[in-house]
């Protein structure tokens, strides 16, 4: 009598430690999928944005940009007004519009039919 109800326990023992393992399979089966998943999202994520470093770098360059800037804007790479000497920079709490060379400064402007750009100009 004793040894039948130890064979149905152990019997009972053995299915719930089946269903539990074929659980524990199971989750684990889910979970290889969506890593899967997750690292075929990465590989694409990465592939999108070394195309868009690359196309920064395109877009980014500096010799495109002083291109288009001389193109549309009629802007060029000489400078306006050339420091010679530190001595020539403002010292710090002076108002720089006392000093010559910054009052003879002059600047230059691309010349546009319906522009809404106004010059003004400071004189003491």
């Amino acid at each position: 009598m004793i040894a039948r109800v130890l064979n149905f326990f152990f019997v009972g023992l053995a299915a719930l430690s089946c269903l539990a393992l074929y659980r524990v399979s199971e989750n684990t089966r889910v979970a290889n999928m969506e890593l899967s998943s997750v690292n075929h999202q990465i590989a694409q994520e990465k592939s999108t944005m070394n195309v868009l470093q690359a196309e920064w770098q395109r877009v980014a360059n500096p010799a495109r940009i002083q291109r288009l800037a001389q193109a549309h804007l009629g802007m060029s790479d000489t400078p306006v007004m050339e420091l010679s000497s530190f001595e020539m920079l403002p010292r710090r709490g002076a108002n720089p519009m006392d000093a010559n060379p910054v009052q003879n400064a002059s600047a230059t402007m691309p010349a546009a039919t319906n522009s809404n750009l106004h010059l003004v100009v400071a004189r003491n």
